[in-house]
């Protein structure tokens, strides 16, 4: 995608006023529920409604929040990398069909037999049966060596000798985060680039969205700070405190500004909408709505009437929930720099009132 098309689909960002329709409950849901940092946006797709940053930096400190506060967005990861495998689905690179083993014959030996027809789509639709490696109960890792990349490769290869997870109609799907790390595989050895550099190809050379890994800095720069409650007191958390995800970064482990989050879903938005940009409106349409239940990196939900894109996504010490709504054309994103029931509660009563307020 040309730069001048780039620049025609974001221009608006930095002509709009930022509506503030919601600032007060906002900030009020904040201080009930002890969020340090509050930031939400509420966005059509050329369009902002809403975009807005409340609170501070962390409990322990007074700078204010902005719109340049960058958020860990968890789980919502996984839609990202979804996104870069698609643009390669696009170019030929892949199918949805793709065996995995198509792609790593040699590792078949040593797999599970029940593993043998996995699919590229499987695998990001949860459907192949993975261990779900969430930090709770997983087997125990071995303590793989190397770089980033040849560390997953290892960590592929050991979560294919264990045992499937049963799936039945009533369960047709098993969330597993190693199974977004063997998807990643299948795309790092088609285009002989790591994660780590398809991230910085096409979110931050190519979408210009400033996208980071893991925790945001706040050691060397004045950003936010994450915080798990410990007596019911929210602990601020350094960002150079140990901390990995288990070679499953890329279902995880991006954090980004809400400013620029926006734009990404504002793409989806439009290529819901008909519209062709960086992907084709086809390809979004199937990454949102291909496959019942958890399609390719979102829920795929049906309430009510409603068409609905859902995630949320947490390390522990953030939490970002994202809803996109299919028929109205309008996504709605809430970040928060904490995590515990009292945040997720908050920003159940926020979103119900960003919908009250903009989805009738």
């Amino acid at each position: 995608m040309t730069r001048t098309l780039l620049t025609s689909l974001f221009c608006f960002i930095s002509l709009i006023h930022y509506g503030q329709k919601n600032f007060h409950y906002a900030d009020s849901i904040r201080k009930a529920f002890n969020i340090p940092e509050l930031s939400y946006a509420v966005v059509t797709n050329n369009h902002i409604e809403e975009l807005v940053a409340i609170g501070q930096h962390s409990a322990a400190l007074l700078d204010t929040a902005t719109l340049n506060d960058r958020f860990h967005l968890g789980s919502n990861t996984k839609a990202m990398t979804a996104f870069i495998i698609a643009k390669y689905v696009e170019k030929g690179a892949l199918k949805w069909s793709t065996k995995f083993f198509d792609i790593f014959p040699i590792w078949k030996q040593h797999s599970k037999s029940q593993y043998y027809n996995i699919s590229l789509k499987d695998l990001l639709s949860h459907r192949a049966h993975i261990q779900a490696f969430q930090g709770e109960n997983d087997p125990l890792i071995p303590n793989f060596q190397g770089s980033k990349q040849h560390k997953r490769e290892l960590f592929g290869k050991f979560v294919l000798t264990l045992d499937p997870v049963p799936i039945d109609s009533l369960h047709p799907f098993s969330y597993s985060n190693a199974g977004y790390t063997l998807a990643t595989l299948m795309l790092e050895k088609v285009t002989k680039r790591s994660w780590e550099q398809l991230v910085e190809k096409v979110f931050n050379k190519d979408l210009k969205l400033n996208v980071e890994f893991s925790w945001p800095e706040n050691q060397t720069k004045n950003d936010t700070w994450g915080h798990i409650v410990e007596n019911g007191i929210q602990i601020p958390v350094a960002s150079d405190t140990n901390y990995h995800l288990d070679y499953t970064e890329p279902a995880g482990d991006l954090n980004i500004k809400i400013k620029d989050y926006v734009k990404f879903i504002q793409l989806n938005l439009q290529g819901l909408g008909e519209l062709n940009n960086y992907l084709k409106s086809n390809t979004y349409k199937f990454i949102h709505q291909g496959i019942e239940g958890y399609s390719i990196g979102w829920f795929n939900v049906y309430e009510d009437g409603n068409s609905l894109s859902t995630h949320s996504g947490t390390a522990g010490t953030y939490y970002s929930q994202v809803q996109l709504d299919r028929k109205k054309q309008i996504g709605y994103i809430i970040f928060a720099n904490s995590y515990g029931e009292d945040t997720l509660i908050g920003a159940r009563l926020l979103m119900r009132k960003l919908k009250e307020n903009y989805g009738n």
